[in-house]
C-alpha cells in the first residue's frame, strides 16, 4: 500500500527532478515516448482514463508524460498494484537491498496510513486491503480486522464515513491537523516549524496539494518517503521529523479515529494507527 502524493522533492533550484529531463519523442511533435512501466501501469489500470480517475489529476496530464514523474511513482504503484521498481527502476531498482526489512515494513505502514488518511479506498485498494493477513501480535491482528472490514465494506458507505469523520457539513467529527491537536487552532505555529524543517530537506507540498503539510496523511506520506528514500534524509533526519512533528499529538488523533462515533471501517484505521505510532515512540526511545 503506498501514499497518495501530496509533496515533491525540490532540487536546487526549485525544480521537481523529473521535470529537469527533456522529454525523448516518437517522432511526434509534442508527444512523448512512453516507457516501459508507464505502459504497465496504464495497461493494469485499464487505460489512461482510468490511471489519471485514480490518481486524481486530469487525464491530459498523464497523456503528457513520458514516464512516470518522481513524485507520483507510490500514488501510481498503489492504484495499480505494478511496483514501484518496475514504474521507475532509475529512481527505485535498488531500494530493496538498501532496505532492511523492518524499514520496509515501516515505509509501507505509513504509506498505507497516509493513503487511507488522504482519501476513501476505491474498490481496487478494498480488495487489497482484503488480502492483507496478520500475525499473532496486537499490530497484526488489527490488520486482519481491518482486512476483514474491508472484504464487508462497501465503496459508497466508507466514502460516506470518510466524510463524515473529516469533512462534514461545516466540518467533520475529527480535525486531523497537528496544530489543531497542539494548539487548539490551524494554521498555527506548529505549521510553521514543519514547513521549516521540510524546506531544510528540499520538501514542499505539490501544486493541486491544498491541505496543509501538518495534516495526518500528509505526515505519514512523509515518513514513508523519508524511510523508503523517495525523500533525502537520514535516519536522524526521521528521528527529528517524527519527535517534533508526530510524537506529540498523532498518537492521540489515531486513538481519536478508533473511537469516532462516525467510524466502521475508519475504527480500525485508527486502531492501526495507534498501535504503530507506539512502536515508532518505543523504537525511536532505543539507544542509537
Amino acid at each position: 500500500m503506498t501514499a497518495v502524493h501530496s509533496l515533491k522533492l525540490l532540487t536546487a533550484d526549485g525544480v521537481p527532478p523529473s521535470l529537469k529531463r527533456n522529454d525523448r519523442t516518437n517522432g511526434q511533435l509534442g508527444r512523448p515516448m512512453v516507457d516501459a512501466g508507464l505502459e504497465q501501469a496504464i495497461r493494469a489500470a485499464g487505460g489512461i482514463t482510468e490511471l489519471a480517475r485514480r490518481i486524481g489529476i486530469a487525464q491530459p496530464s498523464v497523456s503528457k508524460w513520458s514516464r512516470i514523474p518522481a513524485e507520483r511513482v507510490l500514488s501510481v504503484e498503489a492504484v495499480t498494484g505494478v511496483a514501484r521498481a518496475v514504474l521507475r527502476p532509475d529512481l527505485y531498482g535498488d531500494a530493496p537491498a538498501e532496505l532492511d526489512e523492518i524499514d520496509v515494513a515501516r515505509a509501507q505502514e505509513y504509506a498505507l496510513l497516509a493513503t487511507l488518511l488522504a482519501r476513501a479506498p476505491d474498490t481496487a485498494l478494498l480488495k487489497r486491503i482484503s488480502r492483507l493477513r496478520g500475525v499473532g501480535t496486537p499490530l497484526g491482528l488489527a490488520h486482519a480486522a481491518l482486512s476483514e472490514a474491508a472484504r464487508g465494506a462497501g465503496v459508497e458507505t466508507v466514502e460516506r464515513e470518510f466524510f463524515e469523520l473529516f469533512t462534514g457539513v461545516g466540518r467533520g467529527e475529527l480535525l486531523p491537523y497537528g496544530s489543531y491537536y497542539l494548539t487548539g487552532f490551524l494554521n498555527e505555529r506548529p505549521l510553521a516549524r514543519l514547513r521549516e524543517d521540510l524546506g531544510a530537506l528540499g520538501i514542499e507540498r505539490v501544486e493541486h496539494q491544498h491541505e496543509p503539510e501538518d495534516h495526518a496523511a500528509i505526515l505519514c506520506e512523509i515518513m514513508a518517503g523519508l524511510i523508503g528514500g523517495r525523500f533525502p534524509g537520514t535516519e536522524e533526519d526521521q528521528h527529528r521529523i517524527f519527535q517534533k512533528h508526530l510524537a506529540p499529538w498523532i498518537g492521540r488523533f489515531f486513538g481519536d479515529l478508533a473511537a469516532a462515533k462516525s467510524a466502521v471501517f475508519y475504527r480500525h484505521v485508527g486502531e492501526i494507527g495507534r498501535l504503530f505510532i507506539e512502536t515508532e515512540i518505543e523504537a525511536f526511545a532505543l539507544p542509537r
